[in-house]
């Protein structure tokens, strides 16, 4: 049986800092992106691309505020969905430009996917995953009492931003179809921006206000459809112990039990290797074969082993 990966594409492949993100930028780093994984392409392989939204979702809704004069608000489940709409028809777009050019006898599809929460679950009475717009102290008052349902939070000295809940996900709906897919070797585009968040209520399934994080969603995906590999791809070729310090250490091969006493430890913090680790080790431990972590450039290479972090169960 072929193997099936599951790579978990980071902002950096699609969008760079400081730049402002333009719709020709975005499908520019696309493509470059795209190109790195050529030999998987070519492979027989099955594969399912996720991807972060962070930067396309903070424009969206900066587009529901600006215009919210005009038409009505759109909640932050389909904001989400809008995202991954558009940014799954750019990734495929590009698949398929490349299949035709190089001869690969594939297709790409984007899913919809979304990813079951639990509505009563403490992050929601408790939301820290900063959303939107930056705001001074008068501004971010103004917002608040202009929508009381807003939680704000001082992010930096006198800059505040809209917080909501991230919620562990529990189960990826469109499971099923994403496995007949990757099945039929097409390339599946799923879980774009970590899912959509849905909940059931009252026998309804509801959207609800939430962003779950990417690489944990990539990872329990990555479990349910029983692939081989879950590849986190970012913007380091490894990730490292005392990043950016004195004495810094790129890691290699670490087994889970390394890898989860490090995050103990308090390496790899919750915000940027945290979550990929955690991730990693959770894929690892319910059956998958490794969480490979690396950058765009280092992939093919590091599914051949030479590049990259390896989490696995044990050293060989």
């Amino acid at each position: 049986m072929p193997e099936i990966l599951v790579l978990a594409l980071g902002g950096n492949a699609i969008t760079r800092p400081g730049e402002p993100g333009t719709i020709p930028q975005q499908f520019a780093h696309t493509a470059e992106t795209l190109d790195h994984l050529k030999a998987l392409f070519h492979s027989d392989c099955g594969l399912v691309i996720t991807h972060g939204n962070g930067p396309q979702i903070g424009n969206i809704l900066i587009r529901v505020e600006e215009g919210e004069r005009r038409v009505p608000r759109l909640p932050l489940d389909t904001c989400v969905s809008d995202s991954q709409g558009g940014m799954g028809y750019m990734i495929q777009r590009l698949a398929c430009e490349m299949f035709r050019r190089e001869g690969i006898r594939r297709g790409a599809a984007t899913i919809v996917t979304q990813v079951l929460v639990d509505a009563a679950a403490p992050d929601f009475t408790h939301p820290s995953k900063p959303i939107g717009e930056f705001y001074a102290r008068e501004e971010a008052a103004r917002k608040q009492q202009e929508r009381p349902h807003w939680r704000m939070r001082e992010v930096a000295p006198g800059q505040f931003r809209r917080v909501v809940a991230s919620p562990r996900p529990i189960a990826i709906l469109e499971q099923q179809a994403i496995e007949t897919l990757v099945d039929a070797g097409v390339v599946v585009i799923a879980c774009g921006g970590g899912g959509i968040p849905v909940a059931w209520q009252d026998g309804r399934l509801v959207g609800v206000e939430g962003v779950i994080d990417k690489d944990l969603a990539s990872g329990l995906l990555a479990s349910h459809i029983h692939a081989h590999k879950l590849i986190v791809v970012t913007s380091v070729d490894r990730a490292a112990l005392h990043f950016g310090q004195p004495g810094q250490q790129w890691l290699g091969t670490v087994t889970t039990a390394e890898a989860r006493a490090h995050l103990a430890a308090g390496e790899f913090p919750p915000g940027s290797m945290g979550p990929k680790i955690e991730a990693g080790i959770a894929f690892v431990e319910s059956g998958g074969e490794e969480c490979i972590i690396t950058s765009t450039r280092h992939v093919a290479a590091a599914v051949e082993g030479r590049a990259g972090t390896h989490i696995v169960r044990h050293r060989p």
